[in-house]
């Protein structure tokens, strides 16, 4: 039987391979047929795209029908791009276009957005920059599909999309809204997965515009922008996305009409014209091999410089295949046959871009031509747009800013039965009646509408103001119809936007923006802020639902607005990244023995209470919260407390940032503490290996107690002139409630740290003094203090609220357990302030300790380290960083680089570390506080645990480690969900 099998499968395969072979045969008689019959004129016009259509400034369309006829006549042109039009009208054009050509045309269209971009009857889709802030790939896959669908239903084999420059120029007057944003990784992701969608249709992507059009202050339709950019600023950022799509197989690529001085200095030469970009870089450098059309010819960026047919040469010569739009086709074809008789040009290349234009055309089908099918063609072409809409703004809808109270918003019959019916206003901006989301405000809540267009003087403003402030308990924003390009502030008038200015900072204000996001850089002070990308109804319900809570905002903001909002910004308020399980699939029994752990530690008083989760393959199937804040039993402990972290800090904070600086090439594990600090040249510290001091074997003190020479010895309390009880210039530095240590002291602290010995390299020491040094080194490369640094990079971009230094800054106490009630040094429970002494009189920021979370946070920075370094579309690090960081890499100890690991023999110990089960590719930390942080890639499971059980005696409570506490509701949740329970 397997013999047979055996056999079978080596038929199919060789059936297989026998059928591609036949099938390349097929494609390369006909392509070899069709060249052999053309002239030189129609070979040159093989490699032409002309224009069909276009609309006037009365918005009239013109159809150049008889003009495109002459054209397939007289040069037998290669190719139509169709613009605006009916889809009825179109598709009959193009059916006798395609009867009377020689040789079959190549339809394109430039529907960045879908065919309703340029139909007239056909509803448009969300435009790409809608499209960056969702975080679903396969949703950009089904929108790509859905284009896909609806081209070939229309007979066009070519679609010049996706955008792939990375927008990272607000004032961009061309590209802004049609890209996916700024981020390069989210650019090429989406732009992949677009491509994917419309070539599994049958449908040519083209990847626009190389080499990267993002950056530029000048529309290239009317003159030639200039990027002013070095080469390596190019690789690193927008060459990456035509990268990542040439590697994921896109079919052509158009080149843009660009001025880059790095890429060609030769005066006024444009990207599409320059043998350097198309042949060197492209073709040569990049190894692209597919179809390239140039950007259209007829735009002033080039014809500015090279009119009358010079582009069309030009642009053979630098490399191209396609002209699109070459204006006047026999002057362009005696300018080429003048550049290959002076040599500049030869016809073997000119064969070679012929022949792969009749390989595209074979490919999409264009052997056998059909004609398109016009009945039902305008339902058929919009059918999916709603639904693949929908999607779009409820997965794209972005909360920037809200105040806990904002949402939901509850519908006006819901409030009714609790008994209060607030008063809402709906103020609609750029508008004079009501739009679907105004209907909706009088439906969902019997709101008193008002509009504000934008050709309002600014007699209203201060009426309308005093009177939405006074007399309604919430006030709803919608900002509609403003301009899409960012020429004259979109369009707003300044009476619109001293309005809006007033109204938003109110607490029981709420702001819908419908439409560009970078719109508001004008707001960035608003109380509740959320984006919606678009001005359709389908959003305009999508943002209501939002509103009263029906759907949560998932998107994520594609592009920075402001310092307030940048790149990354999202608040979801519903669902999490991290997501709840239904335990359908979990033997919930199992877990209740964790109950009993943890209320047998809370009874021996190991802890007053504590906070635990656990996550299995991005569900949390665990999250319970027990006991009180303290052992008089009044503040509960709730799924939301926020924990000082002490030693977690190590991996959460610094190990991370560490992690970061490595993996861009900024850190060198192999070098030395002097390269990074100058101030430690000429000490015994100068040559400690970086790897060494994360692996805690460079020799250095386990501990230095800072704050003993500041006490008196006997007592305990402070001796005078190191603290006061207020903070002034001199004494900056909190180190706890109303006790500020002098400034001056800070740099004693780095004295004593420098003076203090070292002990032989590869002895392990775990010690709180490597990681005060790494997290300076941080500190040093970027520029910024650690806490800054951890926030800008980790923190905010992985949409994380309650993770950070300093949580009073950020959080009233009451969210905050109190540790130690600490009887000598700070003399007073410790609430908000860092219990560990030394991070505290380093003003509460410091490589070793001074992080606060809540569990949901940490299981997200963690479920980022298991996806690979890649989460909420960022791109933190290369997976074989984090692998290397999470090995085991001392000879000597259990240690990773910065993480803690356990114990090599676990299998057989009597004393297993963190757990029996805990795999040896597990990593986290504990902390002093009674915290610990386990991730286990075997499982994919994430294990955390919060307590404050130095409340309040401090750290000579060690009940929580006699009772292994948590090695055995760790090894519980094992058992629960892995194999290691059946």
């Amino acid at each position: 039987m397997k013999k047979l099998f055996f056999v079978t499968a080596i038929c199919c395969i060789s059936l297989s391979s026998a059928a591609q072979h036949i099938s390349q045969l097929d494609e390369q008689a006909w392509v070899d047929s069709v060249f052999a019959g053309l002239s030189d004129d129609e070979k040159l016009g093989q490699l032409m795209v002309v224009r069909l259509s276009s609309i006037d400034a009365s918005r009239r369309v013109t159809f150049y029908d008889e003009a495109v006829q002459d054209a397939i006549n007289k040069y037998n042109v290669g190719g139509i791009c169709l613009f605006q039009g009916g889809p009825v009208t179109q598709a009959e054009y193009v059916n006798r276009l395609q009867a009377m050509a020689r040789t079959p045309l190549l339809i394109c269209i430039d529907a960045e957005n879908g065919l309703g971009m340029r139909m007239d009857s056909v509803t448009g889709l969300p435009r790409q920059m809608m499209m960056g802030a969702v975080q679903d790939p396969k949703l950009i896959y089904a929108y790509g599909k859905w284009v896909g669908e609806q081209c070939k239903r229309a007979g066009i084999q070519v679609n010049y999309a996706p955008v792939v420059d990375i927008n990272n120029n607000p004032n961009n007057p061309v590209i802004n809204d049609r890209s996916f944003g700024e981020n390069k990784y989210k650019v090429a992701e989406h732009g992949i997965m677009y491509m994917k969608g419309m070539q599994d249709m049958g449908v040519m992507a083209c990847a626009k515009h190389f080499p990267g059009h993002g950056d530029v202050a000048v529309d290239s339709h009317y003159d030639l922008p200039v990027i002013n950019k070095t080469r390596e600023q190019l690789d690193s950022l927008e060459l990456y996305p035509f990268r990542e799509l040439f590697r994921a197989g896109v079919g052509s690529v158009m080149i843009a009409h660009l001025f880059i001085p790095a890429i060609d200095n030769t005066a006024n030469r444009p990207t599409s014209l320059s043998y350097n970009n198309v042949t060197k870089l492209l073709r040569e450098e990049l190894g692209y091999k597919g179809l390239t059309f140039t950007d259209a010819l007829e735009m002033q960026g080039v014809k500015k410089f090279f009119p009358d047919g010079e582009a069309s040469a030009e642009s053979l010569i630098a490399g191209n295949d396609m002209l699109c739009l070459p204006g006047d086709i026999a002057a362009s074809i005696e300018v080429i046959k003048k550049a290959i008789k002076r040599k500049k040009l030869g016809w073997s290349q000119v064969d070679e871009s012929v022949k792969k234009v009749l390989r595209a055309k074979y490919k999409h089908g264009l052997s056998r031509r059909q004609p398109v099918n016009t009945h039902n063609l305008v339902r058929d072409l919009n059918a999916q747009t709603p639904d693949i809409t929908k999607s779009i703004a409820e997965n794209a809808i972005t909360a920037l800013r809200l105040d806990d109270a904002a949402i939901p918003l509850l519908p006006l019959r819901d409030i009714t039965k609790a008994g209060k019916e607030p008063k809402v206003a709906y103020i609609g901006f750029g508008i004079n009646n009501d739009n679907a989301f105004a209907r909706l405000m009088r439906g969902n809540y019997n709101a008193d509408v008002f509009y504000f267009s934008y050709n309002e003087d600014a007699s209203r403003v201060a009426t309308l103001a005093a009177l939405l402030e006074t007399r309604y308990d919430a006030i709803v924003i919608g900002i509609h119809h403003y301009n899409r390009f960012p020429a004259g502030n979109f369009g707003i008038s300044t009476p619109a936007i001293q309005l809006l200015q007033h109204l938003q900072p109110l607490k029981k204000t709420i702001s819908f923006v419908f439409g560009n996001p970078y719109i508001i850089k004008n707001f960035c002070d608003a109380k509740n802020m959320i984006a919606c990308y678009e001005d359709d109804a389908i959003t305009h319900q999508a943002a209501a639902d939002v509103l009263k809570g029906a759907i949560s905002t998932k998107g994520k903001l594609p592009v920075t607005v402001c310092d307030a909002f940048p790149s990354g910004t999202g608040i979801n308020t519903i669902t999490s990244p991290v997501s709840y399980t239904t335990g359908e699939d979990i033997n919930a029994a199992k877990f209740k023995i964790i109950d009993s752990i943890a209320t047998e530690a809370i009874q021996q008083h190991a802890a007053p209470g504590m906070a635990i989760m656990a996550v299995k393959d991005g569900k949390i199937v665990f999250h319970k919260a027990y006991g009180y804040y303290t052992y008089d039993s009044t503040e509960k402990v709730n799924l939301e407390s926020i924990y000082d972290l002490a030693s977690v800090t190590k991996i959460c904070a610094t190990t991370l940032s560490v992690m970061k600086l490595y993996d861009q090439g900024k850190l060198d594990l192999n070098k030395t503490l002097g390269d990074y600090l100058p101030w430690v040249k000429g000490t015994n510290k100068q040559n400690l290996k970086i790897d060494d001091i994360l692996l805690h074997q460079a020799g250095l003190n386990a501990f230095i107690p800072f704050y003993r020479e500041t006490i008196d010895s006997a007592t305990g309390i402070p001796l005078a002139g190191f603290y006061s009880a207020a903070q002034t210039p001199q004494y900056h530095i909190k180190v706890a409630d109303t006790m500020y240590m002098r400034n001056s002291w800070e740099d004693t602290i780095y004295k004593r740290i420098i003076e203090s010995p070292v002990g032989p390299r590869n002895k392990y020491i775990y010690s709180d003094n490597d990681f005060i040094f790494l997290g300076k080194i941080v500190e040093a490369i970027s520029g910024m203090p650690l806490n800054e640094y951890v926030y800008r990079e980790f923190y905010r971009k992985l949409g994380l609220t309650t993770t950070g230094f300093l949580p009073l800054q950020r959080f009233p106490e009451q969210r905050i357990p109190p540790t130690e009630h600490e009887q000598i040094f700070r003399r007073q429970l410790l609430r908000g302030t860092v219990h560990d002494p030394g991070a505290a009189m380093f003003g509460g920021v410091a490589g070793h300790a001074g992080l606060f979370s809540d569990a949901y946070d940490l299981a997200v920075m963690m479920q980022m380290l298991l996806e690979g370094g890649k989460f909420n579309g960022y791109y933190f690090f290369s997976p074989e960083t984090i692998k290397l960081f999470t090995d085991y890499s001392s000879k000597i100890s259990r240690r990773g680089l910065g993480f803690d690991k356990p114990e090599k023999d676990n299998a057989i110990s009597k004393d297993p570390y963190p757990c029996r089960y805990a795999s040896p590719l597990t990593f986290g930390h504990t902390g002093y506080t009674g915290t610990c942080v386990w991730v286990d890639p075997k499982y994919n499971l994430t294990f955390i645990f919060l307590s404050n059980r130095v409340n309040p005696e401090g750290g000579t409570n060690v009940t929580l480690y006699r009772l292994n506490t948590r090695t055995n509701i760790q090894d519980a949740i094992y058992k629960a969900v892995t194999e290691s329970g059946k």
